[in-house]
């Protein structure tokens, strides 16, 4: 097992998988790098050194007790990219890819960081640029639902998981749905990180915003999101997003929920490395 030391001397666990270029996979709330696997196999089956990593608090990374900040995120992402060790040459430079609150650190690190060894950046079902509902922010999500999650997590987050993973591979709609065991097995993912970062990250994702940090967005950037996404509403987020990015790209995944890691895999794959490859 791989571990790095963070800025503030936590431990992130990491899967170093294939050689090539570098791609490094951030994965979304509240699952582990573990969800990335098949992606991660076809990705370096392709020829690509692909990074996932669990998030601090999640899968088998440290669990302390504060650092779920979006800036402290991204100084772990940068903690990832400086042990692959990119730079900015081509031979070095890395593609990151963020799924849903992964998004967010694709986001702050671009700022942050400058983007440092990046060369490209996807966003995958992501929650840019901004989820809670606000005055100038009228497409987003109310407080109240993010209270009533938080509730919920607080009194049974076993319970509150089984539904949540209904929605997020769109089971309940019977469109793309998912085996039984998929559902087992991401609640499983999901009981393992801490509810201290679970809750945490919750707040996080639902009161950061990121609009600012879209403009060091300067390098070719691809989002992807589904149209019937119950979890992050593709009308509040990418296709805002995306509109801010001059010459970002916008595929749209037509009836297809949240979790397109599972979902749309064989389609998502095929995006991925055509992208990969320009």
């Amino acid at each position: 097992m791989t571990f790095i030391n963070t800025p503030d001397n936590n431990q992130i666990y990491l899967k170093d998988w294939g050689q090539g270029n570098l791609v490094v996979l951030i994965h979304g709330w509240p699952l582990s790098a573990d969800s990335w696997d098949e992606v991660a196999l076809a990705l370096a089956d392709a020829g690509h050194r692909v990074i996932a990593y669990d998030r601090r608090g999640f899968g088998r990374s440290s669990q302390p007790w504060d650092g779920y900040d979006y800036d402290t995120l991204a100084d772990d992402l940068a903690a990832v990219l400086d042990y692959a060790a990119v730079d900015d040459s081509e031979a070095n430079s890395a593609a990151i890819i963020g799924f849903s609150m992964g998004g967010g650190e694709v986001a702050r690190y671009m700022s942050r960081h400058a983007g440092k060894g990046v060369s490209k950046a996807v966003l995958i079902s992501s929650i840019l640029p901004f989820r809670l509902q606000t005055p100038d922010n009228p497409a987003g999500t109310p407080q109240a639902k993010f209270d009533k999650t938080d509730f919920s997590i607080r009194t049974d987050r076993a319970h509150f998981f089984s539904g949540f993973f209904q929605d997020f591979f769109g089971v309940k709609e019977k469109k793309q749905a998912v085996s039984n065991e998929l559902l087992v097995w991401a609640r499983g993912i999901a009981m393992q990180a801490g509810i201290k970062p679970t809750l945490a990250c919750l707040h996080s994702f639902s009161s950061t915003d990121f609009r600012e940090d879209l403009a060091a967005f300067k390098i070719p950037t691809l989002f992807i999101h589904g149209t019937e996404d119950l979890t992050v509403p593709i009308e509040s987020s990418s296709r805002l997003a995306a509109a801010a990015i001059p010459n970002a790209t916008l595929l749209e995944y037509a009836g297809a929920p949240h979790g397109l890691f599972a979902t749309d895999k064989d389609r998502l794959v095929r995006d991925l490395l055509h992208f990969l490859k320009q």
